[in-house]
């Protein structure tokens, strides 16, 4: 018996950067969305008023709602629902928006207070109804638990009467109008039962028909936001009866038809229970941010390529990738938006790994802070990609304006990114210890500034060296002065909480570097990750310098090395960019991306075409 084996090549350079950015899994939780973007109906529309943008948005939700098996599925899967926004971010961000709500917030939300087993879902599963979700007010953004909102107990009716008290108390940005069909909402509202507040649920109430809001709800459109249309409103509600069974429950209430009851509880535990599907949200943000930013970090290393400038009086034409004054910025970001990626799924890993209440504190934390790092990340990277792109970036058909503005709702959804950043500083601050066991040698010079453990020693001694001045300024105010001390600590506490981000992006580059094999991939990985960390370091060389961690012929040597790194990531960007795996159905949509993109402004009534140069 003749056994003929068959030679299998070993994955590429471009494959193993892709494995590494994605997962090793990446095929099955990324693949289904690739292709989804990938054909007709997303593919990039000319033109189009805002209107008509808006409703191919509520078009799409549902084609992309019909290709799933299983809707259920998918909102229960907070991977899959991180993969919809890294991939669908850079096509459609209103697409994004309503689809991240439906799926992530109002059918997550339903699934996670156990009304799969309670609840016919056939209408938001099939999308008869569309889902949203109503927390935020005029009044209360980022402190929602203090929400006006009111559901008060109807004994007789055995129901909740849903009330608007005054302008400050709408719900404020939720996409609850007509536009793109029937939709049903959930509501959090403060549950008033027998004269006594038990905190804030949330509340399945029918918001629209398909024409027009439902009697009692008062839906208005706010004015248009910069970026993609998306139907945002403000929304109230005049005594709105609903029954019983829309309080999605915490398991405390009377079951007989005129009882209701609650034990004293934890109001706050209650209300962040009601928000659970916040963290995947956050997570959702940093995947779609981490998205877009891959998408036009590409797009700007392709044109790059093959926009076409001087080399020098008398020399021949150059790509414009050829001057360091343009490859040197993408060559930052390329380092930086390796890092976003990593960080991401450094942050979903160990928030999935979690199960006991100490572990997710901490793991909700680095979820905190990579949501805000990443999408602040996302906006410099997308912008400096959009300038290095010239005018034509600033044209809708080459994708990047919508972008530039879309990371802005990024910023501030799901928790705006300063105040998440303030609740970890005040946390860290309060149990943050100086880090000496991480600290480098305390001799300057000792350490190598090619070395990236060494430099990952220097990103912990930046967090302590920052946490340290916040302990020390907050000392100094009095101890009856609350709001005085956390004043004097809070700027250099947001400081650590950056130099914390950088120290955990810095942390999954050496996991990433590690887990490559020997080769071009690794060594490419170790570019990218030393580049990182020395310009971190260089950012902060003056407080490594006078806290004896680096000596003067280091801090010297930091710009020729950061140069050396620019010059070796920038030789191999076009490589670097192709691990992004991005459809090429997706870079043909946007013309600066090929090769020909003048032909995007060809004219057939142009001189070129009718005069004598058309007949040469």
């Amino acid at each position: 018996m003749t056994v003929t084996l068959t030679d299998i090549d070993p994955p590429s350079t471009t494959e193993l950067l892709t494995e590494a950015l994605l997962g090793p899994d990446h095929r099955r939780e990324h693949g289904f969305w690739q292709r989804l973007i990938s054909t007709e109906p997303f593919r990039r529309p000319a033109g189009g008023t805002p209107e008509e943008r808006l409703d191919l948005a509520y078009d799409r939700l549902r084609i992309l709602n019909q290709s799933l098996d299983s809707g259920a599925r998918l909102a229960a899967d907070p991977r899959a629902l991180a993969a919809l926004h890294a991939w669908l971010g850079p096509v459609d961000p209103a697409l994004t928006t309503v689809a991240g709500i439906h799926y992530n917030l109002f059918l997550g939300s339903l699934l996670d207070h156990g009304c799969v087993v309670r609840r016919d879902l056939s209408d938001y599963l099939t999308m008869r109804r569309i889902g949203t979700f109503l927390c935020t007010e005029v009044a209360h953004g980022n402190n929602a638990s203090a929400m006006e909102t009111t559901a008060t107990y109807d004994r007789e009716r055995d129901g909740f009467v849903l009330h608007t008290p005054n302008a400050g108390a709408q719900k404020f940005m939720p996409n609850t109008s007509p536009a793109g069909g029937a939709k049903s909402g959930l509501v959090a509202a403060r549950l008033v039962a027998d004269g006594s507040d038990h905190g804030v649920r949330l509340f399945l109430v029918p918001l629209t028909d398909e024409a027009q809001a439902l009697p009692g709800i008062r839906v208005r459109r706010l004015p248009a936001r910069m970026g993609s249309p998306v139907d945002h409103c403000l929304t109230s509600f005049d005594r709105v009866f609903v029954a019983r069974d829309a309080l999605l429950e915490s398991g405390e209430e009377g079951d007989s038809p005129g009882e209701f009851r609650t034990g004293p509880g934890d109001r706050r535990r209650r209300f962040l229970t009601s928000i659970g599907r916040v963290t995947p949200g956050r997570i959702s943000m940093s995947a779609c941010a981490a998205g877009s930013a891959r998408a036009t970090l590409a797009v700007a290393v392709r044109y790059g390529g093959h926009r076409l400038i001087s080399g020098g009086r008398g020399k021949p034409l150059v790509p414009v990738n050829a001057h360091r004054s343009h490859h040197g910025p993408l060559a930052s970001a390329m380092a930086t938006v390796f890092a976003m990626s990593l960080l991401y799924r450094r942050a979903q890993e160990r928030w999935e790994a979690c199960t006991d209440a100490g572990g997710r504190t901490e793991a909700g934390r680095l979820v905190d802070v990579a949501k805000a790092w990443i999408t602040w990340r996302a906006r410099e990277v997308i912008v400096e990609s959009r300038e290095r792109c010239g005018a034509q970036a600033l044209l809708e058909n080459n994708g990047m304006t919508e972008l530039v503005t879309g990371v802005e709702g990024a910023i501030t959804a799901e928790g705006d990114n300063i105040a998440l950043c303030v609740k970890v500083a005040a946390d860290m601050l309060l149990a943050a210890e100086p880090g000496s066991e991480s600290a480098p040698d305390r001799d300057p010079g000792t350490g190598d500034l090619t070395d990236p453990r060494f430099l990952g020693r220097l990103l912990a001694s930046v967090q302590d060296i920052w946490f340290a001045r916040a302990r020390t300024r907050a000392l100094r105010a009095p101890d009856s002065d609350s709001l005085g001390r956390w004043n004097a600590a809070s700027g250099p506490a947001l400081r650590g909480v950056e130099a914390f981000a950088y120290r955990q992006a810095a942390e999954a580059y050496a996991e990433a570097r590690a887990a490559l094999p020997e080769g071009a991939a690794r060594d490419r990985m170790g570019e990218l990750e030393r580049l990182f960390a020395v310009e971190w370091v260089a950012r902060n060389s003056g407080d490594l310098l006078a806290a004896g961690l680096l000596s003067g012929d280091q801090v010297d040597a930091l710009p020729e090395f950061a140069e050396e790194l620019i010059a070796a990531v920038a030789a191999h960007a076009p490589e670097l960019a192709d691990s992004f795996a991005l459809p090429e159905e997706l870079l043909a949509d946007w013309p600066i991306a090929g090769a020909g993109y003048a032909d995007a402004y060809d004219d057939s009534r142009g001189p070129w075409k009718t005069g004598p140069e058309a007949t040469r």
